[in-house]
């Protein structure tokens, strides 16, 4: 049995090779390819966006913007071109799903902090309370890199026009609450052409995982997807 075997090793070895290529091409072949969906206004909950907008099915952008942050920058589209990158809503004030969303993005933040692909933009939306030296000191507490986040403030109703004009993310109030925005545990994955390409729980962790998935995703498919 043996001196068959050394008789024919290098043909097994080959058939070996073979066989191990084929099923290899067989699995690549039958593996479906990862994709991520672009959102548009019509695709996601009608409460989370706009009516003036609900309607429309294709080529939906975030908007430009003027904010400042939490250094009291001016931060625009423009600071954003060509990025990917994260946004959410909050409050420095928030007891409730705000510090779990506050300790994920961090998280998210040290994920993405060697990608110079990748930012975060997390919108107050209390801008009346969340001035500058409040957004500068709670930047300071959770260790925010100024270069990948800015924590920005302004008008509270570009704010909430943002919210749900742009980011398709943010409940409405009671009417007689026009622009006090129901509070939202949504991350927004933003891509390079400023499309809305994923939303996350960012109160769970295996949201975030994901999350970051999609964001390694888009960064290492720019050409492609």
């Amino acid at each position: 049995m043996l001196s068959i075997l050394k008789k024919y090793r290098i043909y097994i070895g080959i058939v070996l090779i073979f066989s191990v290529t084929t099923l290899y091409l067989f699995y690549s072949a039958l593996k479906p390819n990862k994709t991520l969906p672009i959102f548009n206004p019509a695709d996601v909950n009608p409460e989370l966006v706009d009516t003036t907008i609900q309607y429309v099915s294709k080529y939906h952008t975030i908007a430009d913007f003027s904010f400042v942050n939490q250094n009291g920058k001016t931060i625009t589209q423009k600071d954003y071109e060509g990025k990917i990158y994260v946004a959410d809503f909050f409050f420095t004030t928030c007891g409730s799903i705000c510090p779990k969303m506050t300790t994920n993005l961090v998280d998210v933040q040290k994920a993405i902090q060697n990608n110079p692909k990748v930012m975060l933009l997390s919108h107050t939306v209390f801008p009346e309370t969340d001035s500058v030296p409040v957004l500068k000191a709670y930047a300071i507490k959770h260790g925010v890199i100024d270069a990948k986040w800015n924590l920005v403030t302004g008008d509270k109703k570009e704010i909430y026009k943002m919210a749900r004009k742009s980011y398709l993310a943010v409940k409405l109030g009671k009417p007689e609450e026009l622009y006090d925005m129901v509070h939202t545990e949504n991350f927004v994955l933003v891509d390079q052409k400023r499309r809305v390409r994923g939303f996350y729980d960012g109160t769970k962790k295996e949201d975030i995982q994901r999350l970051i998935e999609d964001i390694n995703w888009l960064s290492n498919n720019e050409k492609n997807e």
